[in-house]
């Protein structure tokens, strides 16, 4: 039985080439390293069940963040009753608190501007690719940067305004 690919790339190398962005937006969703595990498996499941065909690798990354971030979504939603006995933004993962790594300061943030932060500073998406991935008006992105980086500001410390 032929090997089922994905833009070109069979399924082993499609995880490896992508686990590190599919468990990072999950940990910048979920704030929680087993929960965000579990959002990151069922990505992959997903992906290899449905095996939908993609144009190109950029096709394919765009998917798995989409998906990514509606198991994320999903996994909310089903467990919205749920009481932390701690709930102050705290993730089990240690991100450095340095000028180089905005990921700490990013989990200070609302979801919405963290998504749109991460995508844009990250993985270095444009704004109108960023808007195909989570379904927004482009307009909207831009305005979503623009106050996500002035709330990224107060969190460095920097001057408001």
């Amino acid at each position: 039985m032929a090997e089922v690919l994905f833009a070109g790339l069979e399924f082993e190398q499609v995880v490896r080439k992508y686990n590190q962005t599919v468990v990072s937006v999950c940990i910048m969703r979920l704030k929680n390293w087993a929960d965000a595990e579990d959002c990151f498996q069922n990505t992959f499941v997903r992906l290899y069940q449905k095996s939908p065909e993609f144009s190109d690798e950029s096709h394919l990354k765009a998917w798995l963040i989409r998906v990514a971030i509606n198991e994320c979504k999903n996994h909310i939603k089903k467990n919205s009753k749920t009481i932390y006995l701690d709930d102050q933004n705290d993730c089990a993962v240690d991100f450095p608190k340095d000028s180089m790594d905005i990921s700490w300061a990013l989990l200070q943030l609302q979801p919405k501007y963290r998504d749109v932060l991460y995508l844009y500073y990250v993985e270095q998406y444009k704004v109108d690719e960023i808007a195909y991935i989570l379904k927004l008006n482009p307009n909207t992105v831009k305005t979503t940067l623009k106050r996500g980086r002035e709330k990224l500001r107060t969190i460095y410390g920097g001057d408001e305004g």
